[in-house]
């Protein structure tokens, strides 16, 4: 199979894995604990942008070292209730036996992306991991994606990124490089499509097909 693409980057909650519950249940688990209350999904999304780390300090304060400890405890421990979507292992499997370059671009902290990364069998296809915890600014900052197309001096037109929310639209218009929005377990499909309405995928086969293009 051959793809127009040299590098692919994907994010990972929403769009490798469905790992959104586990991230609701990790936070309230530790709101619960130390601050006595739940907070609603909606609410926990509004958190998102910094990493888990810099929410929990600025949410448990004092607690913070403590907290942080627990989180990743509770999040790697359940981490079976999160799974890579149907098709998506196979996906990467064949884009690296394409020779296809591969790249990581997300907001979670380092320990959770690698937790998630290793949980689900994905660390060794990636040629890079960028996280949260590896740049100056957070998505939609493109400084991510520039990472990669510096690292492996690739032209923003020889590359895709892949997410599901719209950060990563902002950041690959930013950069210059394609965007596949993929809205399979997004949770901004709404404003998702008024920032792109042309590349949107429902499952991983079309996105497949588009890569490809068979």
């Amino acid at each position: 199979m051959i793809s127009r693409f040299k590098g692919i980057i994907f994010d990972i909650d929403g769009t490798l894995t469905y790992t959104n519950q586990l991230i609701f249940d990790s936070f309230n688990h530790i709101t619960e604990k130390y601050l006595g209350k739940r907070f609603s999904d909606e609410e926990i999304i509004s958190f998102f942008g910094p990493t888990e780390d810099v929410i929990l300090k600025k949410i448990c304060k004092e607690n913070y070292d403590d907290a942080r400890k627990d989180y990743y405890k509770y999040y790697k421990e359940n981490h079976s209730i999160a799974r890579a979507y149907n098709g998506i292992r196979e996906l990467i499997i064949d884009l690296k036996k394409a020779n296809i370059l591969l790249s990581i671009f997300t907001g979670k902290g380092r320990t959770s992306s690698l937790i998630t990364l290793d949980e689900l069998g994905l660390t060794e296809f990636f040629d890079l991991i960028v996280t949260g915890d590896d740049v100056s600014n957070h998505k939609p900052s493109p400084e991510g994606i520039i990472k990669f197309l510096e690292k492996f001096n690739l032209a923003p037109t020889e590359v895709l990124m892949i997410g599901d929310a719209p950060p990563d639209i902002i950041a690959a218009k930013d950069s210059g490089v394609e965007i596949a929005s993929v809205v399979w377990d997004s949770y901004a499909e709404a404003e998702v499509r008024k920032l792109n309405s042309k590349n949107i995928f429902y499952t991983v086969e079309e996105l497949r097909k588009y890569i490809f293009k068979i």
